[in-house]
């Protein structure tokens, strides 16, 4: 009786001290980021037969658990990885707009500024001091558009760097949370009952940490072993075995870099839209958004000197020469081949160019072109849209392949091979190589070469205009002409050509409303075209309509100085929709609600983030109070336990009295 009573105790103390060691570990940990509460789970000991009555044996510890709720991890989880990637993305859109916000203010201003030195001219064309300043002002400009695709770069170069830490970070986390599943493996074996709870907390500590990274789940075996698996499914954890992240550089450019999965024997990349968290937000903010606007800054910028270039090409300066390039010439040969990046696996060993044909079409968007052996198809990487350029011929063009988005494919040498793909980018480094080419103010073209006259005579609205000036010095060369036309018999339209010698040409056809031609006529070489337009009512031969064409060239004439200043407020981008000022409005604008939104989001996911982390406390957190309450509880327990103990002490010391 004695010794039952012994061991009831015995038992009844050993529980006590192990709730009591329970409850000690969790008060210890209150402050434990990502602990879980422990709690004892007792139960009763077999009682014993005695006679026709089961007398009880005590209790005894069946597991040590801990208080976890797997669905609510889960979705703390899932809340924490949004949340990381709202912030990251939160974090780098605000360094765009603080960008955009300051470098594209002062970009607008220098803007400003060298239309309001071009409108100077256009009022006083013969003032030289004007005109250089209107240099100044255009440096100032381009070394703006400079500076800003400058800041692009850092901020790309930054972005890269993190990339590489947080990569370098998983692969970390990769390596210890295996080391955890095989120390669970091994605490778990078939001789252990219980479960290695404080272990099992780090590693969710870990996954928690791997969280705010990437996309996480998991799945866990019966042995308690982990598997861990990133983005949309791919495993980073296998058991025991970790694999690893690593950055690749980008083909074909290298600042684009990649991500891949490293395991023993092979390396997969890895489908960065899926890869969530805050590596996600930084490889979809470099890929979407900085591109993006970098891709507008340079459309800007492209725009600028190329309208400005060919009205320079039109007109003549004050040296009675045509006007050369303002600005870096938007088709020299770095540019054209710099829009083009071939694929570093490609069998071909074709170089070509991309050459702007128009700039009112030129996209923002990047485009793949794939050669499949006997067509080049184009593909547009924002949408999927696919065309077919030119039928090849074997891979050689002629002509080059034009396409409907202002600029054409050329080929400069060697040829393709099945497979072979090139990436286009229309826009690429027009900012960052944008430069003024003169440096003498009198080299501003802002005269016009020659300008047409209406005879005081005609009587209809018709009109002629200069549409394309292809040698403006030959122009002038070539002036005084005259163009007669006429209506012979009514409703049916003819032209002449009178050259400055007097010859008269033949007539010829004109269709109303309008009709481009070329002067002087074939077989000379057109220097100039002309434009016929409406329906001239002269009737032949004694009321032609006329117009001369004659030389325009003079120190006061501004003509093509007003053209050029018109420019900025004409839509010369984007399908002829945006200026050049509304065009970076709309960018800087664009990249601040993005900013803004972001923020929202950040907000939300915070909130989000923060229910969910309550549900987790409220089932798996340490309460202060109630361990407070336990603790007095256990100690009781313990103290009655030893009562237990010492009455049995007593009544086997009784016994062994009586034997003697």
């Amino acid at each position: 009786m004695s010794v039952n009573l012994y061991q009831t105790g015995v038992s009844g103390l050993l529980a006590a001290q192990q709730q009591l060691a329970t409850t000690g570990h969790n008060i210890a940990n209150v402050n434990t980021e990502g602990y879980n509460r422990q709690r004892v789970e007792q139960e009763t000991a077999i009682a014993s037969p005695q006679g026709s009555n089961f007398l009880g044996g005590g209790t005894y510890v069946q597991d040590v658990t801990r208080i976890y709720d797997q669905f609510a991890y889960k979705e703390q989880l899932l809340a924490k990885g949004n949340l990381s990637q709202a912030n990251a993305s939160h974090d780098a859109l605000n360094q765009l707009n603080e960008i955009m916000s300051f470098s594209g203010e002062r970009l607008s201003g220098s803007l400003d500024l060298f239309y309001q030195t071009v409108n100077g001219i256009a009022d006083n064309p013969s003032d030289l001091g004007l005109r250089n300043i209107a240099l100044t002002q255009a440096e100032i400009l381009a070394g703006d558009f400079r500076s800003l695709d400058q800041n692009f770069e850092q901020l790309e170069s930054s972005i890269n760097d993190e990339i590489t830490q947080v990569t370098a970070q998983i692969s970390e986390i990769s390596l210890e949370i295996a080391k955890i599943n095989e120390q669970v493996l091994q605490s778990n074996g078939f001789s252990n009952q219980g479960q290695a709870n404080d272990l099992l907390d780090r590693r969710d500590g870990l996954i928690t940490e791997l969280g705010n990274y990437a996309k996480v789940s998991t799945l866990t075996d019966a042995n308690g072993v982990m598997t861990v698996m990133v983005g949309n499914g791919t495993t980073l954890v296998a058991g025991i075995t970790p694999l690893t992240l690593q950055v690749k550089g980008g083909d074909p450019d290298p600042a684009q870099s990649t991500i891949e999965l490293v395991g023993p024997n092979s390396a997969i990349a890895i489908d960065e839209r899926f890869i969530g968290g805050s590596l996600g937000a930084k490889l979809a903010f470099r890929n979407e958004d900085l591109m993006q606007a970098r891709s507008e800054i340079n459309r800007i910028s492209m725009g600028i000197a190329q309208s400005i270039n060919e009205l320079q090409a039109d007109g003549i300066d004050l040296n009675e020469q045509q006007g050369t390039d303002l600005f870096t010439d938007i088709n020299n040969s770095t540019l054209t081949s710099g829009r083009v990046f071939n694929l570093s696996d490609n069998a071909g060993n074709l170089s070509a160019d991309v050459v702007i044909t128009d700039i009112s079409l030129v996209p923002t968007n990047e485009f793949e072109i794939e050669y499949n052996g006997t067509d080049y198809i184009m593909t547009d990487t924002k949408d999927g849209s696919s065309y077919t350029l030119v039928d090849s011929g074997g891979g050689v063009f002629v002509p080059p392949a034009p396409t409907d988005f202002g600029f054409s494919f050329n080929a400069t040498s060697g040829g393709p091979a099945a497979g072979d793909k090139f990436v286009i980018r229309p826009t690429e480094n027009a900012a960052a190589l944008m430069e003024v080419q003169i440096t003498d103010g009198a080299s501003i073209a802002a005269s016009a070469a020659i300008e047409i006259q209406p005879s005081d005579n005609n009587i209809s609205a018709g009109q002629i205009e200069i549409v394309n000036m292809y040698d403006p010095e030959g122009a002038r060369t070539a002036a005084p002409m005259r163009i007669d036309v006429l209506e012979n018999p009514a409703g049916t339209w003819n032209y002449t050509y009178t050259d400055n010698a007097g010859v008269t040409s033949a007539p010829v056809a004109y269709t109303p409303p309008s009709q481009v031609i070329d002067l002087p006529p074939a077989p000379s070489p057109a220097l100039f075209q002309i434009e016929i337009k409406g329906t001239p009512s002269g009737i032949a031969n004694s009321a032609p309509e006329q117009f001369f064409i004659n030389d325009a060239f003079g120190s006061g004439n501004s003509s093509n100085a007003v053209k050029m200043a018109r420019t900025q407020e004409q839509g010369l981008i984007n399908n002829g929709r945006e200026s050049f000022t509304e065009s970076l409005g709309i960018t800087t604008s664009s990249v601040g609600s993005k900013a803004k939104s972001a923020e929202l989001i950040a907000e939300t996911s915070e909130a989000l983030h923060t229910q969910a982390y309550n549900r987790v406390q409220a089932t798996s957190g340490v309460n202060l109070d109630e361990e407070a309450a336990n603790l007095l509880q256990f100690q009781q327990a313990y103290q009655a336990a030893s009562q237990i103990v010492s009455s049995a002490n007593t009544i086997f010391d009784a016994l062994l009295a009586i034997v003697r």
